[in-house]
């Protein structure tokens, strides 16, 4: 079985992942762009930098949760000196199966956080729990998924769920808090 450090040697650095996209990658620019840190967490990312932490993400390019919660991730990686690497979900499900989300689905991103030894720490994702709640609002109206009209209302509130993710800065905050409390446990 594939280490975990095996799996973050063979992961695709941050930024040439980013140049990579071929989905959502304006989007998630431009989040990286106008999101920051806190000043007031700047302790909080010292100690972390002291842990000497990596971390896999296990994502893909089409993914709107990747499209918010990555370039929020990689702020706090920068401030807290982590080096993160992308493990493609689809061509990697070796990985992917070992972090099912509720044991069956295959959700994304996952970050896995790891210390200089390959150990695992922590592990977070798919989504902050008040982004989670966010989206079952915004689903709870869809029709049944036999219904003649599930696949275009689904396609609507998808729409507006990339459009929220890409602008709402209250669901930034609420990744960055679950992001920032998974980490406090390293």
């Amino acid at each position: 079985m594939t280490t975990l450090n095996e799996w973050f040697e063979k992961g695709i650095p941050a930024q040439e992942f980013v140049s990579s996209m071929k989905v959502h990658k304006e989007n998630l620019q431009s989040i990286q762009q106008v999101f920051s840190t806190s000043a007031e967490d700047q302790d909080f990312f010292d100690a972390l930098k002291k842990k000497e932490l990596r971390v896999i993400v296990i994502t893909e390019d089409w993914c709107g949760d990747a499209m918010m919660n990555i370039p929020i991730l990689l702020n706090i990686s920068e401030a807290a000196n982590i080096e993160t690497r992308m493990v493609l979900r689809d061509q990697n499900l070796e990985l992917m199966d070992q972090y099912l989300t509720n044991g069956t689905a295959r959700s994304i991103p996952i970050f896995i956080f790891i210390d200089k030894d390959g150990e695992e720490k922590a592990v977070w994702g798919p989504r902050a729990p008040k982004v989670q709640e966010f989206v079952m609002e915004l689903r709870s109206d869809l029709p049944a998924k036999d219904d003649e009209r599930f696949e275009a209302e689904q396609k609507a509130v998808i729409k507006k769920i990339t459009a929220a993710f890409a602008e709402e800065k209250h669901l930034w905050d609420e990744v960055y808090s679950s992001i920032k409390e998974t980490l406090g446990s390293c």
